[in-house]
C-alpha cells in the first residue's frame, strides 16, 4: 500500500477530494492529513515513512537536507506552478518526481489582487476596527475617520502580473495617479503594460524608488521574493512615507525588514498597514502582530490575514482536483500531468 502525506491541510478539506476516488483505492493508498503545522525538526522522521507528499505551496519547506534524508519518497505535488521552498535540484538528484497544480481557468492574478484591494479598502474605512468598535458598543467615536482614495496616489512596488492588476484597478476604480518602481523598471515597459489595459502611455509612471515611498498615499508590494529583494523595504523607506500614507503586502513577508517595520508601526509612522504574509507562517502565539494593541496610544492601525490571498474556494477546489487526479495516475501507473520535475 502508498503511504500519502498532506501536509498543511489548515482548513481540512482535502479528505472531501480523496474520498471522490473509486473504493477500490482504500486498498491501495493509505493517506494522512496534517491539519498543523510539523515543526521543522521533526520533519524527517515525520515524513520518513511516505512514498507521496502532497504540500500546500510554501506552507512547509523541503530544503536539500531534508529531501536526502526521505528515502522512501518518490513523488511530491504542490499546489500551483512555483513553489520557492523547494529545493528542485534535490529533487531531480534523488528522480523524485514533481508536479504542480495549475489550478482553475480564472485569470491568474485574480484572487491575490481581490485581497490586496480588501486589506487596502478595510484600511481605508477602517472596516475592521469599527466592526469591533461597533460589536463593543461604541458608535462613531473613533479617529482616524475613514479615508477617500480618489485622486491619491497609488504607489506599486513591482509592476509585474500582480502589480498592474492593482495598479489598474486604483486608476480605474478610483482614478488614482499611479507611480512605480522596480529595479529593471523602464518606462516603456511600464506604458506597454498600460496600452494593454486600455490605457494611455504614461497612465503608469515610473519613479526612483525614493519617490515611491515619499510620495505614496497607498503602497503595495508586488515584488517576487528573491535574494535581491528581502529586506528592499527597510527603515529609511519606511521613514519616507507620509504620517497618512497606507501600506499592503501580500507578496512575502521578508520583502520588509520586520523589526523595522514593527518599530515604525509601534512609533505610529504611518497611518496602517494589511499584512496577509509574515517573516515566519503560522505566525507564533507569541507573535507581536498578535499581541500588540494595534491602533492604541498611538500605534498604527494594522490588519492581519493568514497568508490567505489565494486560498479562494475556486482555486484550492480546482487545486485539489487535479492533485487528487495527479495522485490516482501515479497509483494506477499512468503519466503524470503538470511535471514540473
Amino acid at each position: 500500500m502508498v503511504k500519502l502525506a498532506v501536509l498543511d491541510d489548515y482548513p481540512a478539506i482535502s479528505k472531501a477530494y480523496f474520498d471522490t476516488l473509486p473504493s477500490s483505492y482504500a486498498a491501495k493508498l493509505d493517506i494522512t492529513v496534517f491539519t498543523e503545522a510539523i515543526p521543522p525538526s521533526e520533519l524527517a522522521v515525520t515524513l520518513a515513512p511516505f512514498e507521496i507528499i502532497s504540500t500546500m505551496r510554501e506552507r512547509t519547506r523541503f530544503p536539500a537536507d531534508l529531501v536526502e534524508k526521505l528515502s522512501n519518497l518518490k513523488y511530491l505535488t504542490t499546489t500551483g506552478m512555483k513553489n520557492a521552498g523547494l529545493d528542485l535540484p534535490a529533487f531531480k538528484d534523488k528522480g523524485i518526481i514533481v508536479t504542480g497544480a495549475s489550478g482553475p481557468a480564472i485569470p491568474a492574478p485574480a484572487v491575490t489582487v481581490q485581497h490586496t484591494w480588501a486589506l487596502i479598502l478595510d484600511l481605508a474605512s477602517n472596516v475592521t476596527r469599527d466592526h469591533n468598535a461597533t460589536r463593543n458598543g461604541h458608535w462613531l467615536d473613533a479617529t482616524p475617520l475613514n479615508t477617500t482614495l480618489g485622486g491619491k496616489t497609488f504607489s506599486a512596488l513591482g509592476l509585474g502580473r500582480l502589480g498592474a492588476a492593482a495598479a489598474k484597478i486604483a486608476k480605474l476604480g478610483f482614478n488614482m495617479r499611479v507611480i512605480a518602481w522596480s529595479e529593471n523598471l523602464t518606462q516603456e515597459k511600464a506604458d506597454q503594460l498600460a496600452v494593454r489595459d486600455g490605457l494611455p502611455k504614461g497612465t503608469y509612471e515610473v519613479v526612483s524608488k525614493e519617490r515611491l515611498f515619499a510620495e505614496a498615499d497607498v503602497l503595495s508590494v508586488h515584488l517576487v521574493l528573491s535574494a535581491r529583494s528581502t529586506g528592499i523595504v527597510g527603515h529609511e523607506e519606511l521613514s519616507a512615507m507620509k504620517s497618512s500614507a497606507l501600506l499592503v503586502n501580500t507578496s512575502r513577508g521578508p520583502i520588509i525588514d520586520e523589526p523595522a517595520l514593527l518599530n515604525a508601526l509601534e512609533k505610529g509612522k504611518i497611518r496602517g498597514i494589511g499584512l496577509d504574509v509574515f517573516d515566519i507562517e503560522p505566525l507564533p502565539l507569541d507573535s507581536p502582530w498578535r499581541t500588540t494593541k494595534w491602533g492604541q496610544e498611538g500605534r498604527s492601525e494594522v490588519v492581519l490575514t493568514p497568508h490567505s490571498g489565494y486560498t479562494y474556494e475556486e482555486t484550492l477546489d480546482g487545486w485539489w482536483k487535479e492533485t487528487v487526479d495527479n495522485v490516482r495516475r501515479y497509483i494506477d501507473g499512468q503519466e503524470v500531468s503538470n511535471r514540473i520535475i
